[in-house]
């Protein structure tokens, strides 16, 4: 069956296989949180976005496979409840912006910033820090398949940016740095995975940019 990018807390994953990538994405706790476990097809290496909730059920998909690491996409503590059983489980460490780092439960091993890269098996993701929804989101970017793929933590939903609690300041950030950095540069066809929810792709929701804009959030 076809990947759509629709889960749902006590259902199935969807799997998605990609040139190089495997991507396996879960719905997890009461706040319906998306988890996404990357495996890289050549080496079986295994990246996991978001330790969400239910510490089980994502061990389960992780397996035997080696895991290189956790990549915490923002500070909120309804994407990192499971942190600390998966870290204590499979020993991988803990990636985050440093201005996210403080409030989670393990130290966080790599800090990275805008435009650094995290190497798993042969795939590499490129990280892309979005201020606003809290100072330290990141997004990741894969780009060796037919098409671009980003995982957006809570910095951009189909319909819209995050939640910047009615701050003009911060949604000004956020909605700069979503459009230059990401809506600038990468093409329509990009599929992106947000921290909730289903998944869209750039074209979709790029007509989109001036209503946002407007209503301010």
């Amino acid at each position: 069956m076809s990947y759509t990018g629709h889960v749902e807390v006590g259902g199935k994953p969807d799997v998605r296989e990609l040139p190089g990538l495997s991507i396996t994405k879960v719905a997890v706790g009461p706040y319906d949180n998306n988890a996404y476990l990357l495996r890289c097809t050549a080496t079986g290496d295994q990246l996991l976005v978001d330790a969400a909730n239910e510490p089980a059920r994502l061990l389960q998909l992780i397996g035997d496979g080696p895991l290189s690491r956790v990549v915490t996409t923002h500070r909120h503590q309804d994407h990192w409840m499971a942190l600390s059983d998966v870290v204590q489980a499979t020993g991988a460490p803990v990636v985050a912006h440093p201005f996210d780092a403080e409030p989670l439960p393990e130290p966080v091993a790599e800090p990275v910033e805008n435009g650094d890269t995290l190497q798993v098996g042969q795939a590499t993701f490129e990280v892309i820090h979005l201020r606003g929804h809290t100072p330290g989101s990141i997004a990741l970017l894969y780009t060796e398949a037919d098409r671009p793929h980003l995982f957006t933590g809570d910095s951009l939903f189909p319909g819209g940016v995050g939640n910047t609690w009615g701050d003009p300041t911060r949604f000004k950030q956020l909605m700069t740095d979503v459009t230059e950095r990401v809506f600038d540069r990468l093409p329509d066809n990009t599929w992106f995975y947000p921290g909730h929810g289903n998944d869209s792709t750039l074209g979709r929701e790029r007509p989109s940019i001036p209503d946002w804009w407007q209503r301010g959030w």
